[in-house]
């Protein structure tokens, strides 16, 4: 059964999870048919009711006395701070059901790694945002962002990738593993090169030399570049993927 060491009592503060806290909220302090506060202890195989009683020495009902002085457990502006002197009701906390879900322990230990944690990945994502070419910009700004990059200039093309690697930098992070998308990179570098043009804004052709066939058709409303990335996934785009890698290789020798 889980119990409060008391070797290490000190004051604690809770917080509400929720994003926005109301002024005032007051939990269950009390076991009820409208707020059932059990808790299940393994040791006795029995689940027991909860109680928070500020003259009693135990949060369990069948440990208190029937002189139980009850008294309303309220956060203000989505905190609570409970001092070590009044361990019955850290200990109550800590075995609420609404304990992780509705509120949590302030950690600042934690906190302070989850914050470092985020800071190490913001910057990451800057960094590689700097680093890009203008093709996967464009890519990304394309697909993951969904900008209209053909009517932005490079600069207020790098500031919005930029904006978005700082604001969501693990999203950003993530989208520059995606398979596809490098796949998509690639066609993009496919059609700003001539090895494929696009006819009537659907229609994809290839532009070599020996070979000016219609490749596939953009169904209406989809990326063109996913379509192709889509398509040099399958076992025949596959083959027309490295034939088109192996001549965009020869262009940029």
């Amino acid at each position: 059964m889980k119990k409060l060491n008391k070797n290490v009592l000190k004051d604690k503060t809770y917080k509400l999870t929720g994003d926005v806290a109301p002024l005032s909220l007051m939990i269950p302090a009390r076991n009820s048919r409208r707020s059932p506060l059990m808790y299940f202890d393994e040791e006795q195989g029995i689940n027991r009711p909860l109680r928070y009683a500020k003259n009693q020495k135990s949060p369990f009902e069948d440990e208190q006395d029937g002189n139980a002085i009850l008294e309303p457990i309220v956060f203000e502006d989505g905190f609570l701070f409970v001092p070590k002197t009044n361990p019955v009701l850290q200990e109550f906390l800590s075995l609420h059901p609404s304990n992780q879900h509705l509120f949590v322990e302030v950690n600042k230990e934690i906190d302070a790694n989850v914050d470092v944690e985020y800071l190490d990945y913001e910057l990451e994502a800057q960094v590689s945002a700097k680093d890009l070419t203008l093709e996967l910009m464009e890519t990304i700004g394309r697909v993951v962002i969904g900008l209209n990059v053909d009517k932005l200039s490079s600069s207020e093309l790098k500031r919005d990738i930029r904006l978005f690697a700082k604001r969501y930098p693990q999203d950003f992070l993530e989208s520059l593993n995606d398979p596809l998308l490098i796949m998509q990179n690639q066609c993009s570098k496919f059609l700003s090169n001539n090895l494929i043009i696009m006819k009537n804004e659907k229609d994809v052709y290839y532009n070599l030399k020996q070979n000016k066939k219609k490749l596939l058709t953009v169904p209406y409303g989809e990326d063109p570049l996913f379509i192709l990335a889509s398509f040099f996934q399958s076992d025949e785009g596959q083959q027309v993927f490295t034939l088109l890698t192996n001549r965009l290789k020869k262009i940029d020798e």
